[in-house]
């Protein structure tokens, strides 16, 4: 990844306003900020939250708060607790996320 042309700058997550994403059962609340053609996000799930796809897109997303489950296509499940973290290329391995007690997430992609 090539980071340029992004002076230096601070954010306040919580001036962001969330936009609503609906999974299968559950809510997704994304505070998004675009640096270059960086998409940083504060994802908090709802409690119950599974993904309504299987993702292709490559994250690096760090666990802050919760517990957040990841399946791959492949049958493969990781769990995060918070501190931990995940990476995954672009078309690399499908996968969709689910928490039982709620999550908060730091993802950049």
């Amino acid at each position: 990844m090539q980071m340029s042309d992004i002076p230096f700058g601070t954010t306040d997550w919580s001036q962001i306003t969330p936009t609503e994403h609906a999974g299968d059962t559950g809510m997704a609340y994304w505070r998004t900020c675009t640096f270059g053609g960086i998409r940083v996000r504060m994802v908090e799930y709802t409690p119950g939250y599974l993904a309504d796809h299987w993702c292709v897109k490559g994250h690096i997303l760090l666990c802050i708060k919760g517990e957040l489950h990841t399946e791959l296509e492949d049958g493969r499940t990781y769990t995060l607790t918070p501190g931990m973290s995940y990476q995954v290329a672009d078309n690399a391995e499908p996968h969709r996320s689910s928490t039982a007690v709620g999550a908060t997430l730091f993802i950049v992609d």
